[in-house]
């Protein structure tokens, strides 16, 4: 035993309570979990550093349970550095603080994350920024990126209609610009931004990566100089992923490569599927060689794979929409996506909100559109629960 209480031996027992002696452990498989405020910290120069050359002293700034999930994240896509924070949009808005300054112009897709655009539209109103919102592709960002351009940002896959923005080579079309993409829908698996130009990447790690409906977390990855610029803005809004849900996820990520594959295969049965079902309008997913976007995923993604998610419009309109949530029994109707249990929601009641209607009709965000993130169930079982329902929303 060892440790600050072992020594003491004639403390009361409130104090025992406290201090006990520490068991020597020996080196486990996995990291544990690292549940405490405080590390041992006397002076810098005796202390024990994080790999950034930050003392490990308060958990608000560095722990032990974040260094190793960023060091994944890191390697994962090709990074020098990587900090994960307590949301996917507290990794957004660290990022986007780290870069933005007074009266910059920022481009960005219509299409891209509600919160995103949201945190976009306060830090305007604080810092004057100018926002140019575009047609999400690569030739349309193109084409708005001025002298006066600071940063642009996108995602690969667009939610929710699965648009495919060709990022190779958009880094040098912006060259004089900052490019932050959004690489959650796609993982490391299928694109690797950096590779391609990109300034640095973001991740609502909550989705794929954490992949089991129970963590919620973010990660800005990208040049050491950047992210450390991000790690400071990280310490300030005291958004640190805590050490529960970074082992969480550092154990999710795992298994991120098998899970990542089945989700796409079962999400690729299920569009077939749907694009032939005669209650179903239209469906978004650029793995059927019938979608607009198919071309582009297969010379832009490093696999033969498509993701987990399917969008999809009934006939019907809206209330065929609603009707056909209400009649899921194994699909759960709810927000978030890349998790092991398939979830199915409505983009034009909640994510895609803050566009404005004749936007959302030329994109393709009817109200009838639904988003289904395919789980790890039975392909089968989903086809049925999805058959069912919507027979019953068109009852």
């Amino acid at each position: 035993m060892r440790g600050r209480g072992g020594k003491l031996k004639n403390i009361r027992d409130r104090t025992r309570a406290l201090h006990p002696p520490r068991p020597e452990t020996p080196e486990p498989l996995f990291p544990p979990i690292f549940i405490s405020t405080a590390f041992s910290y006397v002076e810098e120069a005796g202390s024990i550093k994080s790999y950034r050359g930050k003392p490990i002293k308060y958990g608000r700034e560095e722990h032990p349970n974040n260094l190793v999930l960023e060091y994944i994240i890191a390697s994962l896509e090709e990074a020098e550095d990587a900090v994960v924070t307590n949301s996917g949009m507290a990794a957004v808005t660290a990022a986007l603080m780290a870069v933005l300054r007074p009266g910059d112009e920022v481009v960005i897709p219509y299409e891209a994350y509600g919160a995103t655009h949201r945190a976009l539209d306060a830090l305007a109103a604080k810092m004057g920024l100018r926002i140019k919102r575009v047609w999400p592709s690569a030739e349309a960002i193109a084409e708005a990126v001025s002298r006066r351009t600071r940063l642009v940002f996108t995602e690969v896959m667009t939610n929710p209609t699965l648009k495919v923005v060709d990022v190779k080579g958009l880094g040098e079309v912006v060259e004089g610009s900052m490019l932050i993409v959004d690489n959650t829908f796609t993982t490391p698996i299928l694109v690797k931004p950096l590779r391609l130009g990109a300034s640095a990447v973001v991740h609502s790690l909550t989705k794929y990566v954490a992949g089991h409906n129970d963590v919620l977390g973010g990660a800005v990855a990208g040049p050491a100089e950047l992210v450390g610029d991000v790690w400071e803005w990280r310490r300030i809004l005291g958004t640190s992923l805590q050490p529960l849900d970074a082992y969480l996820t550092t154990r999710g990520v795992k298994t991120l490569h098998v899970r990542f594959e089945a989700m796409s295969r079962n999400a690729l049965v299920l569009a077939e599927f749907l694009a032939e079902h005669p209650l179903v309008e239209e469906v978004h997913y650029p793995g059927l060689s019938t979608d607009p976007y198919h071309g582009i995923a297969r010379r832009l993604f490093l696999r033969d794979l498509y993701g987990g998610v399917v969008s999809f419009s009934l006939r019907g309109g809206g209330e065929a929409a609603k009707r056909f949530l209400r009649a899921l029994r194994l699909v759960f109707p709810g927000p978030s996506l890349g998790g092991t249990e398939s979830l199915a929601m409505l983009p034009a009641e909640s994510s895609a909100k803050y566009i404005p209607e004749e936007v959302r009709e030329r994109l393709g965000i009817k109200p009838s559109l639904v988003r289904l993130s395919v789980g790890l169930e039975d392909v089968d079982d989903l086809i049925e629960d999805v058959d069912a329902a919507l027979k019953k929303a068109h009852a």
